[in-house]
């Protein structure tokens, strides 16, 4: 049977998630690895559990048939379970490819995302969304700082129908008279006869317009930050 007093801890869950979206969105705007979806997921998860840990064993203390005395509620243990987990699921959005390493932003995030899911599925409102707003005005301020004092800006360039044999070839000799460090490439192939589609992260230096790169890439191409 549904009790009623349980649609609190659900709405807990739902602010969580709420919360989350909010961190990942600036995360999705800098096509990061985790964006909306999966910070939405880590935050509700950890509000579920915190809640199963707060408040899911007070029916075995009042249990008549069973000696309290052998019945230790410890709600902190699931928390820090929690925690160390999610430590698993930052660790696969780390990247190193050749001395360079991305994805420990993003993978900080999901941790304190789960910190923020936490905190309100233990009915700690303030804290939880007091905290949100805290990583997503130091996301936006700090990446402005920070991307000002650096001499070169990271990109991604999306190309796609692509048909011409030897494109890559063409792109990379053109990036190198240019100066621009290909950090990695990945190529696909679109259903049907219309090409493959090709994703470059960049290292550009700052003299180098977006525009240019776009009218270089030749065909229906994007590019966007990837800081």
């Amino acid at each position: 049977m549904f009790n009623i007093l349980e649609f609190r801890y659900v709405l807990r869950i739902l602010l969580a998630g709420v919360c989350g979206i909010v961190i990942g969105i600036e995360r999705k705007n800098r096509s990061k690895e985790a964006g909306v979806r999966t910070h939405f997921i880590v935050a509700c998860g950890a509000a579920l559990l915190m809640v199963i840990s707060k408040y899911a064993f007070f029916d075995m203390t009042m249990d008549t048939s069973i000696y309290v005395a052998d019945v230790r509620l410890d709600p902190s243990r699931v928390a820090s379970t929690i925690a160390s987990g999610i430590g698993f699921l930052g660790a696969g959005m780390i990247f190193v490819h050749k001395n360079t390493i991305t994805g420990l932003t993003t993978a900080a995030g999901i941790w304190a995302t789960s910190g923020v899911g936490m905190a309100i599925g233990a009915g700690m409102y303030t804290i939880g969304t007091g905290t949100t707003f805290i990583i997503l005005i130091a996301q936006l301020l700090l990446h402005v700082n920070f991307s000002r004092a650096k001499k070169s800006k990271l990109k991604k360039l999306i190309v796609k129908g692509v048909l011409e044999t030897g494109y890559q070839n063409y792109i990379m000799d053109e990036f190198d008279k240019r100066k621009i460090y290909v950090q990695d490439v990945s190529v696909s192939f679109t259903e049907g006869d219309e090409g493959r589609s090709y994703v470059f992260a960049l290292n550009m230096p700052l003299s180098v317009n977006e525009e240019e790169i776009i009218t270089l890439a030749k065909y229906n191409s994007s590019i966007k930050s990837s800081v």
